[in-house]
């Protein structure tokens, strides 16, 4: 098994080597989160070019270009720790960036919404893996020491790539087509592959584990049929109807069931025993609401822009941009600091900048705010996500032992995954009912009427 000596001589510096690591970790991390907010920039696009008669495809329909890649990174994420292990991160990480360029030229291809969802699963298999295992790698190059500073360089394209994705969505699709949404992904995929083969250490695998098949058949399932059901929630405007209802209570019936499976086996395809780590445990707690609220207002605040402003999708991306910049200022100070200091006094003050910038953009509803206003609100927000998110992230693999730092990371991305599905099921619920009382909508035209007079 790799470890942090098998890289870099055991010091305090942020070496080259480090940051060469860093630098293919990253490049997967654009992918795979450009990637999901790219695409549904596109979804407006693909109701007309994919369909094959003169009506517009249905958005329920065109929506499972999304919901099939997010329901196949939940069902491969459990996998990746197992994997990690039996195989070596580098063979498996090199094999997740193929799969997800594959995936993408594929999509490209696409000659109907069948033949793209199906691929966005591909790819989805692909993406679900980058993730955790550029965590571990991360991890186990830079040593407990350094993690703070390693995690905060990952997690700038974490917290950028969802307010980029609407720019540069908006751009190929004004200037190409909808097929660069997924052959941009190409020259990335191919450059991280070349990359990752170079700077990587080799492998050296200890298969030791068999693969926990009764765990696999009950979670990656349950994770699928919970995510779906929450995700079909905007769609059906409630929690009661049987698309939604039913595959929740299967999903969360499988969950439950493999909970109390998962402390008999000695290896889990999910390792629950790790929640003994309280850092690891408050941190995971943490991460939950913390996801569910970022991503939750990552719809929030666009939808704002472009349903009572009247912006475009490109102006919109460009006005979440302080957000994003926000992040950038505090991420790197916050990820020295975790290298020194605990993690619980850093992370309140960033929760504390979330809830002040958060109660700015509350009061700042009327559609006559200035877009001045709305953007500095934007800024403190950021400010407070980038002195969270990583510094979480450091705090539950800091403590963990070499062999469980797969393990740690597949449980944090299984717990992002599920509270950023509910955050934006939740403000799509509750933007699809504010819309629909006309509230919102008519008093952006009545800004309208009256600035044009």
């Amino acid at each position: 098994m790799t470890t942090p000596r098998d890289v870099v001589p055991d010091d305090d510096k942020i070496t080259p080597e480090i940051l060469k690591v860093a630098g293919v970790v990253v490049l997967g991390a654009v992918m795979s989160i450009l990637d999901v907010t790219v695409v549904n920039v596109a979804l407006p696009t693909f109701q007309t070019e994919l369909s094959s008669g003169d009506e517009p495809l249905a958005y329920s329909t065109v929506a499972w270009t999304a919901t099939a890649y997010m329901l196949a990174l939940a069902a491969v994420i459990p996998l990746t720790g197992w994997a990690a292990d039996r195989f070596g991160t580098k063979r498996l990480y090199m094999t997740a960036i193929a799969l997800f360029t594959v995936g993408s030229l594929l999509c490209a291809t696409a000659w109907n919404i069948e033949a793209l969802i199906g691929f966005r699963v591909l790819q989805g298999l692909g993406g679900g893996m980058l993730m955790p295992l550029g965590m571990t790698i991360m991890t186990r190059a830079a040593g407990p020491h350094r993690m703070g500073r390693l995690m905060a360089i990952l997690g700038i394209p974490m917290l950028l790539g969802p307010i980029l994705g609407p720019i540069i969505g908006g751009i190929l699709i004004d200037a190409a087509s909808w097929h660069w949404v997924f052959l941009i992904n190409l020259p990335i995929g191919i450059i991280g592959l070349l990359y990752a083969q170079r700077v990587l250490p080799k492998d050296s695998p200890e298969p030791s584990e068999s693969l926990d098949v009764v765990g696999m058949i009950l979670l990656s399932p349950g994770l699928a049929l919970l995510l779906y059901g929450v995700s079909t929630i905007p769609e059906k405007g409630t929690l009661m109807a049987g698309k939604v209802l039913i595959p929740m209570l299967i999903g969360l019936a499988l969950i439950i069931v493999f909970v109390f499976y998962s402390f008999k086996p000695k290896h889990p395809l999910l390792d629950l025993r790790l929640f003994k780590d309280r850092n690891l445990t408050a941190s995971v707690i943490t991460m939950f609401f913390f996801a569910a609220a970022f991503f939750g207002a990552l719809l929030l605040v666009p939808t704002y822009f472009q349903q009572v402003n009247g912006d475009s999708v490109l102006k919109a991306g460009l006005l979440l941009a302080p957000q994003g910049i926000g992040a950038m200022v505090t991420m790197p100070i916050a990820g020295a600091l975790t290298d020194k200091i605990p993690v619980g006094r850093i992370v309140p003050f960033g929760f504390l900048g979330i809830l002040i910038g958060m109660f700015g953009l509350a009061q700042s509803t009327d559609p006559g705010t200035s877009n001045l206003t709305i953007m500095t609100w934007l800024f403190i927000t950021g400010l407070g996500m980038g002195a969270t998110m990583m510094p979480l992230f450091t705090s539950a693999l800091k403590t963990l032992k070499p062999h469980d730092v797969a393990r740690g990371s597949t449980l944090l991305n299984v717990t992002q995954q599920v509270a950023s599905a509910t955050g934006i099921a939740t403000i799509s619920v509750i933007l699809t009912n504010a819309m629909k009382s006309g509230d919102v909508l008519a008093g952006s035209d009545s800004c309208r009427v009256s600035t044009a007079v």
